[in-house]
């Protein structure tokens, strides 16, 4: 095979990794500005699910409060996001409408069994 039919190949796939290298930079950064912006009582979901209130930061870790009273610690690397007030639906619990039951009693009197 011809160096020269080989030029094109080599071209495109180096810009590829480039731009594939390119959006995994801005990702990371993306994360490490998050990161950095955490504050105090933002509500935040970790990478497994996990949504909570932040309590307390250090530089590595940050204090999580998933129910009232219960705090757990957590690497700063595990918080994926910051949930947005618009987002959290945890507030707006009471204005959920849940249907009421419509289960009727049922009796079992001797009446009711009789063939008339």
């Amino acid at each position: 095979m011809d160096l020269v039919a080989l030029l094109p190949l080599v071209i495109i796939l180096g810009a590829f990794m480039y731009f594939a290298s390119r959006r995994q930079k801005k990702a990371m950064q993306a994360t490490i500005d998050l990161h950095n912006s955490l504050q105090v009582g933002d509500r935040v979901h970790t990478t497994s699910g996990l949504q909570g209130e932040i309590k307390a930061i250090t530089d590595d870790n940050v204090e999580l409060e998933i129910a009232p009273g219960v705090v757990t610690t957590w690497m700063k690397l595990a918080v994926r996001d910051r949930i947005q007030a618009d987002d959290d639906f945890d507030d707006d619990a009471d204005e959920l409408n849940e249907p009421e039951s419509t289960a009727t009693e049922i009796t079992d009197s001797p009446d009711q069994n009789r063939l008339s």
